[in-house]
């Protein structure tokens, strides 16, 4: 597989992971070789993970190509500086913004802060009975976590009563099928669509942006949604 690659020099390169692409071994149990580390060191030579996303998660994905960058980027998402927005398509008509302060806990179990900031761009309802209700009712979603917490924007809209629409573990099953029979989505719906931060060699702020891809363009666009002005879209196939 060759990933697309969004931004590259000599200290950091950027790719746009698609969904069900592992980032390393650890997160997959399938072929070592089939993670978004190895397809990256097929091509590229040595790189080194400075953040994850969800195998489900689709988006942009940042390596950086030494130790020294390495640190400085991990330095970054430590402190918070990096700012990452994601959109994800959610149960529900959600609240036109807000933010989610719930604490989480890691894989040790141990309760750590935890912060999402959102906005609502779009609403619809579909003409399916869905439960009790007589329609399904879905919202577009741009989230901002302001920490790095596992499956910290899966976990949060779970909170407020919307998962995000195809998410086998905090989702409804009854929402991911009508996705899956209507669309023929079989897929998480987040993407990593922005990310920045300071450039580790120059200071200076950098900032990427990943396409959603043709599959994700077809739902929004049959759901009515105007996506961000300065997100690219790629021509539909």
């Amino acid at each position: 597989m060759k990933l697309q690659v969004l931004h590259q020099d000599t200290t950091m390169i950027a790719f746009d992971k698609p969904s069900g692409l592992a980032v390393h071994e650890s997160d997959y149990t399938g072929p070592l070789e089939d993670t978004a580390v190895a397809h990256a060191r097929e091509e590229f030579g040595e790189v080194f993970t400075v953040h994850r996303l969800d195998a489900a998660t689709s988006g942009v994905l940042l390596f950086a190509r030494s130790k020294i960058a390495a640190a400085k980027l991990c330095g970054q998402f430590e402190a918070q500086s990096v700012q990452k927005k994601y959109l994800a398509v959610v149960r529900g008509w959600a609240p036109q913004e807000g933010v989610i302060d719930q604490a989480l806990p890691d894989t040790n179990g141990v309760v750590k802060p935890a912060r999402t900031t959102f906005r609502c761009l779009g609403r619809c309802a579909l003409p399916v009975p869905m439960g009790r209700y007589p329609q399904a009712r879905y919202s577009l979603i741009e989230a901002t976590p302001e920490t790095g917490r596992m499956h910290q924007i899966r976990r949060h809209f779970k909170f407020l009563s919307h998962p995000l629409v195809g998410d086998v573990r905090y989702g409804k099953g009854d929402h991911n099928r009508l996705f899956r029979d209507k669309f023929g989505l079989n897929r998480l719906l987040l993407h990593a669509w922005r990310i920045s931060f300071d450039h580790p060699s120059s200071g200076e702020r950098v900032e990427l942006t990943a396409p959603i891809d043709s599959e994700l363009t077809v739902v929004f666009t049959e759901l009515g949604w105007t996506l961000p002005s300065n997100l690219p879209v790629p021509p539909v196939v």
